[in-house]
């Protein structure tokens, strides 16, 4: 799908995304902020901010920039934001692929349920890596094609009919991760059924490693 099409389709749930997937993704969605273990004044980018659902579970010491490509699902964010008085939080429309922050603008990239729902996901990877600062966090929230075979076989297969809805089946963590400067420091299931994946990468560009010491290199099959 192209970019005015992943809008249109978006802006199209903006009215329903909140009954029909809120309450499905809030497990994965408070696993990844309370794993952030927020530090004051630390700078947090969540791409594909959608409806603004996570915002409420960033803690007000932060600092937290939310981009989406959809001005439906931003407008009920932004709705979001000012009913719970949410100072800290700034929303902006924004392309996730062509992003227009300066390089190493933020401590912590959060992507919950985005990279398998972009048209070009390495011009994303590429973009979060970009902004995220040299030892940053990025933070990937989304399902990702199975290992199993069989499981793997019928995500290949609906895929087609998933694109036209706004996201793909197919795509494997390893092909999200591969060429890239990150690397996996911790990995684990959320959500029901347990299909989705919680991924804490850290930023490994311009060659420096400086990682927790805990890190390590996981598979990301």
């Amino acid at each position: 799908m192209d970019l005015k099409k992943v809008e249109r389709v978006y802006s199209n749930y903006a009215s329903v995304y909140d009954h029909i997937f809120g309450k499905v993704f809030h497990e994965g969605r408070e696993s990844a902020v309370r794993n952030l273990n927020v530090t004051p004044d630390e700078r947090i980018l969540e791409v594909g901010v959608g409806t603004g659902l996570s915002l409420p579970l960033y803690p007000s010491h932060c600092r937290v920039t939310g981009i989406d490509l959809s001005s439906g699902m931003l407008d009920k964010a932004r709705e979001r934001a000012a009913a719970l008085g949410l100072s800290h939080v700034e929303l902006h429309q924004m392309d996730a692929g062509n992003m227009k922050f300066p390089d190493d603008s933020f401590d912590t990239v959060v992507a919950a349920y985005v990279v398998t729902a972009v048209p070009d996901y390495r011009k994303v990877m590429a973009e979060m890596i970009r902004v995220c600062r040299t030892a940053g966090r990025i933070i990937l929230l989304n399902h990702f094609s199975n290992g199993n075979k069989l499981i793997a076989a019928v995500e290949k297969a609906i895929s087609p009919l998933c694109k036209h809805i706004g996201f793909r089946t197919d795509l494997s963590l390893h092909h999200v991760l591969e060429g890239t400067s990150l690397m996996v420091a911790n990995k684990e299931k959320v959500n029901p059924l347990r299909f989705w994946h919680l991924v804490e990468c850290i930023n490994q560009k311009n060659g420096q490693n400086n990682g927790p010491k805990n890190g390590s290199r996981l598979s990301s099959h």
